[in-house]
């Protein structure tokens, strides 16, 4: 952790001690803060990376029956943090589900990130060959007037072909993140393709690590299964040329997962194994952290260190944020709570052929 980056922690710190929470909350454009302040019982926002929309949920005290029902459709704009500090940008989302009960009268409403638009559900068929993954995207984002940013790394990944089945874009996003060990997330109208492992913002701007103490907690759980832990990922591909199946392995010897699929290429089978291994890297461990003054400047892809918990699989390992969920409440106050995994590193490759079963790197055809 850099002296920068504990410095600012210090200062958000001192902040949060000082100031209250504030929010601005626009429909239309309109600010409806003001209005609404005495109102509000409760504005959680949930942050995810990848396919999985930003949701944002706001409960209304409406025991005098003046608040109206807003339509389907309509556009809310969220910034969030505390007085005194820059609000934090948090997007626009569109109202997809109300409620109304009572009594006492309350009123719900739900939204979704406005980026993850309705036309990205829908199933289409297209194909692709012998071009790149930032090709690939690139198309993907201006059939739906989106910009792509693609990370370097993955842009000039060669596809020799690769169809898409009845299948909507975002699923299909969704299979090659998975393929690559990518994610594919919208934010302010840009499609943005990197490595799970990169953190960049949707103007290419890195995003800080963070530091997160016990003190800062209300609870914490950290969890770690060492069962089904593997060291290897055995990937096969058809080898026309010699009329059998061959092997990639991602990885070292030990306990070597087998995947499924049958990839078309040597090249695609390891690309396979190695962006599975990493998924397996990053699942070793998990730590969920509910702190007792809100942290709106964290953000899912956020690196993060973590310390007071006395335990080196907990301070001493390097932490990727998988979500957020901040919660403003009348009653509890301004809260957040993170979901994080290890954060993985770049699984090594293992030879050409795989052996059998027994998880070993030779280099031996897979048996017909």
């Amino acid at each position: 952790m850099s002296e920068s980056a504990q410095a600012a922690a210090r200062e958000q710190e001192a902040q949060r001690g000082h100031n209250a929470p504030a929010y601005v909350l626009s429909i239309g454009g309109r600010d409806i803060s003001p209005r609404i302040a005495a109102l509000l019982m409760r504005l959680t926002l949930t942050e995810k990376r990848g396919d999985a929309a930003d949701q944002l949920e706001i409960e209304l005290d409406d025991s005098s029956g003046r608040i109206n029902i807003p339509p389907a459709g309509e556009k809310l704009a969220l910034r969030l943090g505390w007085q005194g500090s820059p609000l934090m940008d948090k997007g626009e989302f569109v109202v997809d589900e109300v409620e109304h009960r009572g009594a006492p009268d309350v009123l719900t409403i739900r939204a979704r990130s406005a980026d993850m638009r309705s036309a990205l559900r829908e199933r289409r068929e297209a194909s692709y060959h012998k071009t790149t993954l930032g090709q690939i995207v690139q198309r993907v984002a201006q059939r739906h007037g989106l910009r792509a940013r693609v990370a370097p790394p993955l842009a000039g990944v060669q596809v020799a072909h690769i169809d898409q089945t009845h299948e909507s874009d975002l699923n299909f996003l969704t299979r090659l993140g998975r393929r690559w060990d990518a994610v594919a997330t919208i934010k302010k109208g840009t499609l943005i393709f990197q490595g799970i492992n990169a953190r960049a913002t949707a103007t290419g701007a890195q995003l800080g690590e963070v530091l997160i103490e016990r003190r800062q907690g209300d609870d914490h759980r950290w969890h770690r299964a060492e069962r089904g832990v593997y060291t290897g990922v055995k990937a096969e591909w058809q080898d026309n040329a010699r009329a059998r199946k061959r092997a990639a392995v991602a990885g070292q010897k030990g306990k070597v997962k087998k995947l499924r699929d049958i990839y078309g290429s040597e090249q695609a089978a390891m690309e396979a194994a190695q962006a599975e291994m990493q998924r397996i890297e990053r699942g070793g461990a998990t730590l969920e952290i509910n702190l007792a003054f809100a942290r709106p400047d964290i953000a899912p892809q956020s690196a993060a260190q973590v310390r007071g918990f006395g335990k080196r699989e907990i301070d001493g390992q390097q932490w990727l944020v998988k979500s957020c969920t901040h919660t403003l409440d009348a009653a509890q106050g301004f809260t957040t709570r993170l979901e994080l995994e290890t954060l993985g590193t770049n699984s090594g490759a293992g030879a050409d052929d795989a052996a059998g079963d027994d998880g070993g790197l030779g280099a031996d055809d897979v048996g017909e």
